[in-house]
């Protein structure tokens, strides 16, 4: 009876195990096809519309002849990323697939965007992801009416997602666009970085853990079991074989940009890549700059031709000369001290330390030994820092690590990647007297993660419109063990973090949590085009004649109008020119639309009720006949190093000049010239910044801090729950630059 009782029981549970590893390997769901695309091409009146309102405006501040100008977004991810999916799931707060079809939908109807581009991480696009992805972006294009005049373009790419774990082996992600769509036009399969980005390929979820998820965790959970293993089953590619020569189903992967260059060269396409995130300390390792990017072969300039400048996770833009950790010559590290306008997380660890350690009794040299030695365990652990404190709370940390004299700065912001910096680098290694030099034009996009790409329009639903996903600190069992480290109690003392020796993984030895306070709604890239179709958008990103905003389709143009033998031409933004004399420039900028509320019928008609509140949450990019005023537009100037011991702080002005406006609705118009430019005997980079009146932005005031009478943050009101957060902030928008260098003087 006994053995019988045994052999029923062991059935029972090898029947059990069963069905848990089936789940697990995902038996009972299915990967995120790539939807169904619901409308088709918006009214030919709505395009028609939109262009007499530019050449109204362009009327209005003067200028001739204008190009069209065209709003999209280069930076958009959908449930085929990893990151995207986990954060779709019902259990972590999210709203389940947002496949490509949805963010075809999204930009047609909801943001009504010009042109736009998928960029779903490498790292986990499956074969079978990857056609489906093509298969999208066709049917996307298809869908668009005229080919010469199209309501919206659809760009093919993907995101080469490198993340380093030193400063020396970090260089940062970066959008790789496709400008055709044909089978010889593109690759046989994105190429990925490798490295910790595979982790999820290579270390996925134990099978049993994510079976007894998919098990409980409803249909979505089961979905997900089902996209890990999708994931799994692929060797590498072979080395040493030319890239379209690989087979079909491997893992290609380019560790640095020298290899990705490479291979993008080996298929002989037109594309581009944007680097994007730069600032973005979130991933990147403190003490990472841009200089080794422009060594050797690191810098394509003919595909790195845009740098992203804001995104939403803040801007990148400017530079300043505090750093997270003071690197010592003798490769050791320590932290600095505070400034006015920064708290590096090291001290403030240390700080946190220290209050505890008082709270507990200990006196005030004990407590300030302990400080100490949390701020140097701090410093070694890099951008690992916060793990140090054990049981530290996301408000702990105040305002540490941000730019505070910087709008919308983004998180644990690195100075050394910023826009002006990189604008100011020089290499020197090849000719003394010619150095190399980035010359990228400016852009700005949303990287949003559920397939909404440009969702800057109107700043409401932060959960959807933004990645402050909040409720993610909720989510059970395999998830929490994949987004978050183990709760610990708090304690008095510094735990040192090492590593090498940890067992946290990916989101784990990030601040998920704190981060959710500082993402933005995102930013548009803005093209001066010939035309609205593929190649005329292109061609504009080509001569980088485009410019970012923050979101609102703010009106720019900016332009020397003294080239040499120019017999009244103008160069735009974006433009390169040799001259001698003063160049004079002239900058011009109309504001964006305000928005009615609610959607247009022509949106409501095409999509239906239900997938205009799913997708577009019930608001889209509706504009009214009134603008917005610009109050004023600044003027920065970098002038390049000239010798690599320069001091790059003492080579940007910023602002250089500053256009006060008038608030007329009907734009804002400034000429200036640079009159030390001949004396000074050096190259220049110019860019303009338009402002528009300050209004209401989710997530603006960052760590939201309540100050004291000195000024500094004593408490910080961390965006929690579901509401929007919004605080005033300044839109904006950024023109490329126009690099001017100096003509050298004949010489007697």
């Amino acid at each position: 009876m006994l053995r019988r009782v045994l052999i029923v029981l062991f059935v029972i549970v090898f029947a059990a195990l069963a069905v848990v590893w089936m789940a697990g390997r995902g038996f009972f769901g299915s990967p995120d096809g790539p939807g169904e695309i619901r409308g088709a091409a918006r009214p030919a009146s709505v395009q028609r519309d939109n262009e007499a309102a530019v050449r109204e405006a362009a009327d209005e501040v003067g200028v001739s002849s204008p190009k069209q100008v065209l709003f999209g977004d280069f930076h958009v991810h959908t449930t085929f990323s990893f990151d995207a999916f986990m954060a779709s799931l019902p259990a972590a707060g999210g709203e389940g697939a947002h496949p490509p079809a949805d963010a075809c939908d999204f930009a047609r109807y909801c943001s009504a965007l010009d042109f736009w581009s998928i960029n779903d991480h490498a790292e986990a696009i499956s074969p079978a992801a990857w056609d489906e992805t093509i298969e999208s972006i066709r049917a996307c294009n298809e869908r668009a009416g005229d080919a010469s005049n199209p309501d919206t373009v659809a760009y093919l790419g993907w995101e080469w997602t490198q993340v380093g774990g030193t400063p020396d082996t970090h260089y940062g992600h970066k959008n790789v666009v496709i400008r055709g769509l044909a089978d010889d036009e593109i690759p046989t399969r994105p190429i990925a970085a490798g490295g910790r980005t595979l982790g999820i390929r290579l270390n996925p979820p134990p099978v049993i853990g994510r079976g007894l998820f998919a098990l409980f965790g409803g249909p979505r959970a089961r979905d997900f079991a089902a996209y890990i293993d999708s994931l799994g089953g692929l060797d590498f590619c072979p080395e040493g074989v030319s890239s379209p020569d690989l087979p079909r189903d491997c893992i290609e992967v380019a560790p640095t940009p020298v290899e990705l260059f490479r291979k993008l060269d080996e298929w002989s396409f037109d594309s581009i890549v944007i680097p994007h995130g730069t600032t973005w300390g979130f991933y990147t390792p403190t003490g990472s700059t841009w200089d080794k990017q422009l060594s050797g072969d690191m810098h394509d300039p003919d595909r790195q031709t845009l740098l992203e400048v804001y995104s939403g996770h803040g801007d990148s833009e400017p530079y300043r000369s505090w750093r997270a950790v003071v690197h010592e010559s003798d490769g050791s590290v320590r932290c600095p001290e505070p400034t006015a306008d920064y708290e590096p997380i090291c001290f403030r660890a240390g700080e946190i330390i220290r209050e505890r350690c008082l709270a507990e009794g200990d006196g005030p040299d004990t407590c300030d030994e302990r400080a100490a030695e949390t701020r140097q365990l701090a410093a070694e652990a890099g951008g690992q820092a916060h793990l140090v404190v054990q049981g530290e709370r996301p408000a702990d940390w105040l305002d540490a690590g941000q730019c505070r004299d910087c709008p919308e700065p983004s998180f644990n912001y690195r100075p050394g990647g910023s826009a002006q910096y990189i604008l100011a680098l020089g290499n020197f290694e090849d000719d003394p007297n010619d150095p190399r030099r980035f010359r990228m034009g400016f852009m700005a996009s949303s990287d949003n993660h559920t397939a909404r790409p440009g969702t800057g329009y109107k700043e409401q639903f932060r959960s959807s419109m933004t990645e402050s996903n909040t409720r993610r600190r909720d989510a059970p069992g395999v998830l929490q063990r994949m987004t978050r480290a183990p709760a610990l109690p708090a304690t008095a003392f510094p735990v040192p973090f090492d590593p090498s020796d940890t067992d946290l993984r990916a989101f784990q030895l990030i601040e998920l949590e704190r981060q959710g306070s500082f993402f933005l709604t995102g930013g548009l890239v803005a093209a001066h085009a010939e035309g609205r179709d593929r190649d005329s958008v292109w061609e504009a990103v080509q001569r980088r004649e485009v410019y970012g905003t923050s979101g609102p389709r703010i009106l720019l143009w900016f332009d020397l109008i003294n080239p040499p033998g120019s017999r009244g031409n103008t160069l735009a933004m974006g433009s390169e020119v040799e001259m001698q004399d003063a160049p004079i420039f002239q900058v011009r900028a109309v504001g964006s639309f305000e928005q009615d509320p609610g959607c247009p019928d022509y949106a409501t008609d095409a999509l239906g009720p239900e997938a205009i509140e799913h997708l577009c949450r019930g608001v889209c990019y509706n504009p009214s006949d009134e603008r917005r005023e610009i109050t004023r537009i600044e003027v920065v100037r970098v002038r390049p190093q000239t010798s690599p011991d320069e001091d790059v702080a003492s080579l940007i002005d910023d602002p250089w000049q500053v256009i006060e406006c008038d608030g007329s609705r009907e734009g804002c118009v400034g000429t200036f010239v640079d009159s030390e430019f001949r004396t000074a005997g050096r190259d220049a980079v110019y860019y303009a910044r338009a402002f528009e009146a300050p209004a209401p932005a989710i997530n603006a005031a960052g760590a939201n801090c309540e100050y004291d009478s000195e000024g500094r943050c004593i408490r910080a009101r961390l965006c929690e729950g579901d509401g929007d957060c919004l605080a005033e902030h300044e839109p904006r928008a950024w023109s490329s630059p126009i690099f001017v260098d100096f003509a050298a003087l004949p010489s007697d």
